[in-house]
């Protein structure tokens, strides 16, 4: 075998080599083969603000659910919205802003009971309608599913929440106040995708981000 022809096969091997260790890293490196790199506090953001990736949207939903100038703006007239992935224990921080007066919300766990309620109502945001309605469970559930205080600001202006999930507990700080205390919310489930609620309204989202909590080691 001739010198350029060993040195031909040697190259094809590193080539077909290289290939095969990107093909089985995703590309390791670029654009992080893992997803978004989480910034300094450990935040990863769930929503880009250029389009609807790492969320269940086809065509039709991008009719409604649309990505303007970095903001998810809804129309009210398709249906909920879901993150592709479940997290369990998390903490996470989403903007919201109502232009006009209705009704949405935050469903946590992949569950519409353990909702977090957007709405304007004399109640405040925050509640969790599926707890504090729910004839079944103690009072102090339904007490603790009930927003310590309206926070809300005027419809039209852009609110944030930040919502903490441990285990069955719930708490939750809206514009700074916290309006939900360590609620407990019974029967919820370990973990499950988060979605963005319809409810026939308009409604939109920024600046939406996930830290997930490591559960201590068991001693």
């Amino acid at each position: 075998m001739s010198g350029l022809r060993v040195l031909g096969v040697a190259l094809l091997v590193v080539v077909l080599g290289a290939s095969a260790l990107l093909a089985h890293c995703g590309v390791c490196g670029v654009a992080g083969a893992k997803g978004p790199k989480a910034d300094k506090e450990g935040f990863v953001p769930l929503f880009n603000g250029k389009d609807l990736a790492g969320w269940k949207a086809d065509a039709a939903a991008k009719e409604h659910w649309k990505v303007v100038d970095g903001v998810i703006k809804y129309d009210g007239k398709n249906r909920d919205l879901w993150t592709e992935a479940e997290f369990a224990d998390f903490i996470l921080k989403v903007d919201w802003r109502l232009p006009a007066k209705g009704d949405s919300g935050i469903y946590l766990r992949g569950s519409s009971k353990s909702q977090i309620n957007i709405w304007c109502n004399p109640l405040g945001s925050g509640e969790v309608y599926g707890y504090r309605t729910d004839k079944n469970q103690p009072e102090a559930v339904r007490k603790a599913a009930t927003p310590k205080k309206v926070a809300d600001k005027p419809v039209g202006q852009w609110n944030t929440f930040v919502i903490t999930m441990k285990g069955d507990r719930l708490t939750a700080v809206l514009n700074g106040e916290e309006v939900i205390s360590d609620a407990q919310l019974p029967g919820v489930k370990p973990s499950g995708p988060i979605a963005l609620q319809h409810h026939g309204d308009l409604i939109e989202f920024r600046n939406i981000s996930i830290k997930e909590l490591k559960k201590p080691e068991a001693k």
